[in-house]
């Protein structure tokens, strides 16, 4: 309850100040019915406006028309709102369908009492409309009935500019509840907890000690760098998996679906056009998994992408050098990393891109990857995760801490000092002494 009470205070000194100033059409004052979203039943509403962001187009739209909201009290969001769907409406990302289940509850016309027929009317959200049914005591029907929901409270607050009335529930537009849908199926992918790599001897790339016997489907032993380029060692045989006609996994096929969960989930179309077009990163990919390693991609979305310049991208193997430090051989998810950050400070991961390293650590509540202006934050969390590729959205491109310029030739020699050796008082006498008689030549300690 007072979580509430200090929200409407919050909305009360953002909300007045913007609705006193003057518009052409009119003025927004204390006797508005936007300020009355603030009446003690509606507060939950309101602050999913304040989030929302809507308080200028609601202003706009108030000084045009009268409006009619049909908005649920306190009480039945508490009874029937589903939490996870609460949460989703929460997410930053998730603005736009916030905004559309809330602008799908306002008409812009006064609506005092529904006709005799059912009648469809048009929302403020676009190419939305709700369905209004007039009470029918054949059909033991006491309420009106707007969509999915019941008016509990006709009339409940009447303003100069508008009416409110009470409803049972949230009403739900299909696209809002499509999106939902399609971030509650990816979440509920099965994770595999991330295990550390084990110890390969740099000299003989092998292991250290043998390794444990494997089950079916295990990932390979050897780290992923042995499968790209093997050295003086075997790359390892092919895990067996349970799918495909030899018992490998399809590694080809979680490439491309992961890929195609990009391109839906919107925002990472440049990321996808690289992978698929520009390089050969995703056939290379597919083979990995299909041998059975797994990865972590550090996706940078289009805002970020679109950052690059032409000099960047030009030279030959750019956009494979890139690609290739924004891949982590380990499967992390968001919150193994964010465990990681939490515990150790600074996390430093391996990427593909040898022998350099992305460094992670815990800032603002999230996971920073990278140093100064080139650091990114992770931005959507687990966008793919089937427990072999592990996709995390960031909002920046990562590139590696500069080199030193400066070769081992080129840097400045420290000058050698021959340091004469001292002679003591009896070798300075026994040196005089052969000097007058002229072998001193022949000791090397008397020249």
């Amino acid at each position: 309850m007072d979580r509430r009470i200090y929200g409407v205070t919050f909305l009360l000194l953002f909300l007045l100040p913007t609705l006193t100033f003057s518009l052409p059409q009119g003025q927004i004052n204390s006797n508005s019915i936007l300020v009355a979203l603030l009446d003690s039943h509606y507060t939950e509403v309101a602050e999913l406006v304040e989030k929302a962001m809507l308080l200028q187009t609601l202003e706009n739209t108030v000084m045009k028309h009268n409006i009619t909201i049909f908005a649920p009290r306190n009480e039945a969001l508490e009874r029937n709102l589903d939490a996870d769907f609460k949460r989703f409406l929460l997410e930053p990302r998730n603005l736009p369908s916030l905004q559309t289940l809330l602008m799908s509850h306002i008409v812009p016309s006064r609506i005092i009492q529904p006709g005799s027929n059912p009648t469809r009317i048009k929302t403020l959200a676009p190419n939305h409309h709700l369905t209004l049914q007039a009470p029918n005591n054949k059909h033991n029907i006491s309420h009106w009935i707007v969509d999915s929901s019941r008016v509990t409270h006709p009339g409940s607050v009447t303003r100069p500019d508008g009416v409110i009335h009470g409803i049972d529930s949230l009403l739900i537009p299909r696209s809002v509840q499509d999106a939902f849908n399609r971030r509650r199926s990816l979440t509920s992918i099965a994770a595999v907890k991330p295990e550390p790599a084990p110890e390969v001897d740099p000299r003989t790339h092998r292991l250290k000690k043998p390794a444990p016997p494997q089950k079916p489907g295990s990932p390979p032993a050897l780290p992923i760098y042995d499968a790209m380029a093997p050295g003086p060692s075997l790359a390892p045989a092919p895990a067996p998996g349970p799918g495909g006609p030899r018992h490998h996994f399809n590694g080809e096929r979680q490439v491309k679906d992961f890929i195609q969960t990009l391109l839906h989930y919107g925002g990472y179309n440049e990321m996808a056009d690289i992978l698929v077009n520009l390089t050969s990163l995703a056939t290379e990919m597919g083979r990995l998994v299909s041998e059975g390693y797994v990865l972590t991609v550090l996706a940078p979305n289009d805002e970020a992408m679109a950052k690059l310049t032409t000099d960047q991208l030009s030279e030959p193997g750019s956009p494979e050098q890139i690609m290739y430090y924004h891949l982590i051989p380990e499967y992390q998810t968001e919150e193994s990393m964010y465990n990681a950050v939490r515990r150790f400070g600074k996390v430093r991961y391996d990427t593909l891109r040898l022998p350099h390293k992305v460094t992670a650590q815990e800032a603002d509540g999230s996971v920073k990857f990278g140093h100064g202006d080139g650091s990114a934050y992770l931005f959507d969390p687990d966008i793919y995760t089937d427990g072999r590729i592990s996709v995390q959205g960031i909002d920046g491109v990562l590139f590696p801490p500069q080199e030193d310029e400066v070769g081992p030739a080129t840097r400045a020699q420290p000058a050698k000092v021959v340091v004469k050796q001292r002679r003591g008082k009896l070798l300075e006498t026994a040196c005089w002494m052969l000097g007058t008689f002229g072998q001193n030549s022949r000791f090397t300690s008397c020249q």
